[in-house]
């Protein structure tokens, strides 16, 4: 019987939609050969999407030269001017150079000597399966209790081996810090792991007309301290030594224990930060997976930052803590985060809504990826959209909800291309945030009057409510601004304020006594505020 194979360059398992809205599911090879007819991708799971969308990247930096790898080194002029070029090519990338590609490397998930992203060892270090409900992402496993999902650990379902793809590739990238199964390296047994790359984090992704113009302006600026060829992707490593009886033995890797080698971009910095190591068992026929192995991969740090995070600058921090990604966050809508994006620095405090992050001064640092996108055709530019992916999670092991956004185009409002409307967007997001703190502080405290009650721990039902009503309305309020460029964000947001306490506390004022004065106090408060 032949050993089970899924060739991830040619089986179906990367879902795209074609202008028309027609759907169909491909491979890499595919992918990238039928990019420019490519609308977008369609994966169901935001975190999983993020992660094909880096690989994807990097596949289309090789393919198309921009990675200047075993290249003439190209100067930033010279790399724009080359990504220009590729840009008004109709036929999209080089069929041949696709293939030359896909050919020169392993993508089978179920090879013996090279799995793709997996560590063949782990068959013999570990000496526990996971089960495949601890691979999938929503199922509950070991004693947890099945609330949305019919699986459980003592009837586990086998999974498709294309979705199988896209919950390893979450792992990769948002895999959980903490206890995995014991891998034995050597003479020392660890169990825990630490947190992926991505964890929790806010991703943000240009988002062109075509695939094919998503990928190519994606693709991070060059870099003279680029490293040349030593920049592999894990697929392109070297095999350590062939395998000369081909009789299925998996060769040495990595060791886990040494020092993992500098991160370089755009292979290493997209692909190769992963601390969690994985390794598939599939059926027979390969078609779907059955148990998996899941435990830490490297316990070594890989200080990077990745280009398409905000990251929010400590100047006065050690280094290693310089640079925190912001977080994301379900409850937090897109268009808070627009400035960032659109600035090319901009200091903030942190306080009201962003108190839990931390206190201080910092500077906001637009993703890496956005720098160049100012030197893409104008017509690109005025198309231009934001995509965005979250992973509502803590740094350790809770996962609360995945999201995903896009903005209109906005990259006609960049500090770059208008000042004026650059800064009005950030002055009404600063007023917007400034007042829902205020509306926080001031619902609390009429909480606390009115019940004659200390401090509440968490969030009385007057702020839970007025928070709730207030961000809907701030946001409508904030794009009717932005045409509205002399009216005065503050009292803008402020009548949302006072709307919103006024609807949450409305049933409050006929059964509480004190109520009505302390929500009265509130509203005249706000109104200071507003002026």
């Amino acid at each position: 019987m032949s050993s089970p194979h899924f060739e991830t360059d040619k089986e179906p398992c990367i879902p795209v939609l074609f202008p028309d809205g027609r759907q169909e599911e491909l491979g890499w090879r595919d992918v990238l050969l039928r990019a420019h007819l490519i609308k977008d991708l369609a994966l169901p799971v935001p975190p999983a999407a993020s992660a094909v969308l880096r690989l994807l990247v990097v596949m289309a930096a090789r393919v198309s030269g921009l990675d200047a790898r075993g290249r003439r080194r190209m100067t930033a002029r010279q790399w724009a001017a080359r990504r220009r070029e590729l840009l008004a090519q109709p036929a999209g990338f080089d069929p041949d150079a696709v293939h030359a590609y896909f050919d020169a490397n392993i993508w089978d998930l179920f090879h013996p000597a090279r799995p793709f992203l997996q560590d063949p060892r782990l068959a013999s270090q570990c000496p526990q399966r996971a089960g495949v409900n601890k691979l999938v992402f929503g199922r509950p496993e070991g004693n947890n209790l099945s609330w949305l999902s019919p699986h459980s650990d003592s009837d586990p379902q086998p999974v498709p081996s294309a979705q199988a793809l896209w919950h390893m590739l979450i792992h990769h990238y948002y895999g959980a810090a903490g206890q995995w199964s014991v891998r034995t390296v050597g003479n020392r047994s660890l169990s825990r792991a630490k947190a992926g790359p991505l964890r929790s984090s806010l991703s943000f992704h240009p988002l062109g007309r075509t695939l094919y113009e998503t990928l190519l302006a994606g693709i991070p600026k060059p870099d003279p301290s680029w490293p040349d060829a030593v920049d592999h992707c894990p697929w392109e490593e070297p095999l350590p030594h062939p395998d000369p009886d081909d009789d299925g033995d998996p060769v040495e890797g990595p060791d886990p224990d040494a020092a993992p080698p500098p991160v370089s971009s755009p292979g290493r910095l997209l692909t190769g930060r992963s601390r969690h190591a994985v390794l598939l068992i599939p059926a027979p026929d390969g078609r779907h997976v059955t148990d998996a192995y899941l435990t830490w991969a490297t316990q070594k740090k890989f200080p990077a930052l990745d280009p398409y995070l905000i990251h929010h600058v400590h100047a006065d921090e050690p280094v290693t803590r310089r640079h925190r990604p912001r977080r994301a966050d379900a409850d937090r809508a897109l268009w808070r985060d627009l400035d960032a994006l659109l600035l090319a620095g901009d200091e903030d405090d942190r306080k009201g809504t962003q108190a839990k992050s931390g206190k201080g001064r910092y500077t906001v640092q637009r993703p890496d990826a956005f720098t160049t996108l100012n030197d893409l055709p104008p017509d690109l530019r005025a198309a231009l959209r934001v995509r965005v992916y979250g992973f509502d999670q803590d740094g350790k092991t809770k996962n609360r909800t995945w999201y995903t956004a896009l903005t209109p185009p906005i990259w006609p409002w960049t500090q770059e291309c208008d000042p004026a409307a650059a800064e009005r967007i950030a002055a009404c997001r600063k007023a917007a945030e400034d007042i829902g703190a205020h509306l926080d502080r001031l619902s609390q405290d009429a909480w606390k009057q009115t019940t004659n009650s200390g401090s509440p721990r968490h969030l009385s039902p007057w702020t839970h409510s007025a928070r709730t009503l207030y961000w809907p309305r701030a946001e409508a309020t904030f794009w009717i601004l932005l045409n509205e460029p002399a009216r005065s964000a503050r009292a803008a947001f402020a009548a949302d304020a006072i709307d919103a306490l006024r609807t949450a506390t409305r049933p409050a004022i006929a059964q509480h006594f004190r109520a009505a004065e302390a929500v009265a106090t509130a509203l005249a408060q706000l109104r200071l505020r507003g002026r």
